[in-house]
């Protein structure tokens, strides 16, 4: 299929966003060095401003070669539901009440387990907390997971290679540990109505194999830096004596639930956001500030890929077409890692007459790709902009993620295809 001059362009403008994920240390380095344009070198080396700063630029590229109203036809034609829904999920899960909760079950559970409590506390980040993810959602589970890591583990001083190795497992166990249900991870969320996949049809085909996977990764991170582990503290009172009244915990926890189940109505998602805000408002004494900043750049990140990826379909699409399943699984896995696994997952939903087997290895690629790149899986770019800080110059290398995320995503490979 040969693309039109706008989808090429598009092409070459999202091959460019691409090299600059991979350059945001390069920029951040630059930011220190000129210190005349310091803002805007600093600015680049933002993971999540990338494609939003080159998806202006293609809109911008479309006005010129066409009119602006083209552009704007074609910006009000992309569906912004994920990206908002996953800036309101960030916002309310990141919350004190909820991340007090998460944190007491947590310590909970790891007071039962015969390890130390640095050690049973990683383990359960990096397993439990994934697992929730097919409740509460993949996003929420990223931002809490990664909050809990960082208070208690990216503050102190690790290692860089557990630094890499935490970050790493914790992507791979997010993108997959959502799939025990039908609508917590994205590219499940893309396909399951259409495909009629209800959460019986996930537990079945894709969740216990991902609940292995998770747990194999969790076990073999854990013990291999079990050394390192051992000499650091936890402090447990932000998590166990956090002083949230339960009716306020429950109240958060109802607006938690409101917002999943309204996931596909960003009307009513927002509006609940702006009486969370409201709540948080009348009842400070009882909450931290709310990660808005964070949650805005992960939503300004995948607002981009949204308007950069929609003009992807020419070459992607016949990239997955008449392909045997085996080798689909595995096309898609490595194109999850240059694409998002949601709008892979998406495009592959258009594809009519597909069989069985097409979905399974279309859906288990993308999912099991997901920990790859920081662009791989929506929630990725919220784990980033929470545990970035823990990171020389503030940067996360591109290749030594993908390094540290190659044999948890093998282990997923063998448990999604083998199992």
């Amino acid at each position: 299929m040969t693309g039109t001059s706008t989808e090429i362009l598009a092409t070459f403008i999202f091959a460019l966003a691409l090299v600059h994920t991979f350059s945001t240390k390069f920029f951040a380095k630059l930011a220190h060095t000129d210190t005349k344009h310091s803002g805007f070198w600093h600015l680049l080396a933002e993971v999540e401003v990338v494609f939003g700063f080159w998806a202006f630029v293609l809109l911008a590229a479309m006005a010129l070669m066409s009119s602006h109203k083209d552009a704007v036809t074609y910006l009000e034609a992309r569906n912004f539901t994920e990206p908002m829904f996953v800036f309101v999920v960030m916002v309310i899960a990141a919350s004190k009440p909820i991340l007090v909760m998460v944190g007491n079950l947590v310590m909970s559970v790891a007071r039962m387990l015969p390890l130390s409590k640095p050690v049973g506390t990683y383990f359960l980040c990096l397993f439990l907390v994934p697992l929730l993810g097919s409740f509460i959602t993949e996003p929420a589970a990223m931002t809490l997971a990664a909050l809990i890591l960082r208070d208690a583990y990216f503050k102190g001083d690790l290692s860089n290679r557990l630094r890499y190795a935490t970050l790493g497992v914790l992507f791979v166990n997010i993108s997959i540990g959502g799939t025990l249900t039908n609508f917590a991870a994205p590219p499940v969320l893309m396909v399951a109505a259409k495909w009629e996949w209800d959460t019986t049809f996930m537990l079945v085909n894709f969740g216990w194999k991902s609940a292995v996977a998770v747990f194999i990764n969790a076990v073999a991170v854990t013990w291999l830096f079990r050394t390192e582990l051992n000499t650091l503290k936890i402090d447990e009172s932000q998590q166990v004596s956090g002083g949230v009244p339960l009716t306020v915990t429950g109240v958060h926890l109802l607006f938690l639930v409101g917002v999943i189940f309204f996931a596909h109505h960003p009307v009513v998602f927002v509006g609940l956001l702006l009486f969370f805000i409201g709540y948080t408002e009348a009842y400070k004494a009882h909450q931290d500030r709310l990660i808005l900043r964070e949650a805005l750049l992960v939503a300004f990140f995948l607002a981009g890929l949204v308007i950069l990826g929609g003009l992807q379909a020419w070459w992607l699409q016949p990239a997955l077409v008449g392909v045997e399943p085996s080798v689909l699984f595995f096309i898609a896995t490595g194109l999850t890692a240059i694409t998002d696994n949601a709008a892979l997952t998406y495009l592959a939903s258009l594809v009519e007459g597909t069989s069985p087997e097409f979905r399974y290895a279309i859906t288990a690629g993308a999912v099991t790709g997901g920990g790859l790149t920081v662009i791989a899986n929506a929630p990725n770019p919220a784990g980033l902009a929470i545990l970035k800080d823990g990171f020389h110059d503030q940067a996360v290398s591109p290749l030594k993620l993908l390094f540290a995320a190659a044999l948890p995503t093998a282990v997923a490979a063998v448990a999604l295809l083998g199992l």
